[in-house]
């Protein structure tokens, strides 16, 4: 994986390009996010570091491991910890250091993880896009999932067949998406098209195709 930062989810809107044509895109706030633990391939097998999100002010809402964890590199409580790991050439970082969207600059494809939105119990035509039955002219069938395996052979239904159930709430990742601006007085990127998520959802933001 590629260095990056955590952010929250803004909202989506749009804004012009040179040519004056509308691009949609998602605002995230990302960072400010301190280094709070650093991985080494001497100790732990693999290279990576540990970055923080939002400061969390309230002591109590931080258990006792954490607050060793967070003294420990004396770095002040996070509301999220998540784990990055690096690839050869990245630069080195230390316990404390503060990561900025000043990583990112205009043109720069990402990739962005997040947790979907939750809808629920969903039937097949919602979930896995089934094509459903007549609307009109007195069908009696509508969005019911129709034959899901023949009778004289296999006689069953598959494991793994596309069936109504939960959707959503399941962790997804985006790639490719470009970087259409930066604006490191107010922590925002401004990333084209949409992101994994509901808006106020946390999602991180990595480098790299």
């Amino acid at each position: 994986m590629a260095i990056g930062l955590l952010g929250r989810k803004v909202g989506m809107t749009q804004v012009f390009d040179e040519k004056g044509k509308a691009v949609p895109v998602t605002i995230i706030q990302a960072g400010p996010c301190p280094v709070v633990q650093k991985k080494t391939a001497v100790r732990d097998g693999y290279e990576a570091i540990q970055v923080g999100f939002e400061t969390q002010p309230n002591k109590n809402r931080v258990t006792r491991p954490l607050q060793g964890h967070f003294d420990k590199g004396q770095v002040a409580y996070q509301r999220f910890l998540r784990e990055i790991r690096l690839r050869g050439g990245e630069g080195e970082y230390q316990i404390g250091q503060v990561l900025t969207v000043s990583l990112f600059a205009e043109g720069d494809r990402v990739r962005i993880a997040g947790v979907t939105k939750g809808r629920g119990f969903a039937g097949g035509v919602k979930r896995w896009k089934y094509r459903g039955g007549p609307a009109t002219h007195g069908s009696m069938f509508h969005k019911a999932p129709g034959s899901i395996g023949a009778s004289s052979y296999p006689s069953r239904v598959f494991r793994g067949h596309h069936l109504p159930g939960h959707m959503g709430a399941v962790r997804m990742t985006v790639s490719g998406l470009r970087v259409v601006s930066v604006d490191p007085d107010n922590n925002l990127v401004l990333i084209e098209g949409a992101v994994p998520g509901p808006s106020g959802g946390v999602v991180t933001i990595q480098k790299g195709k």
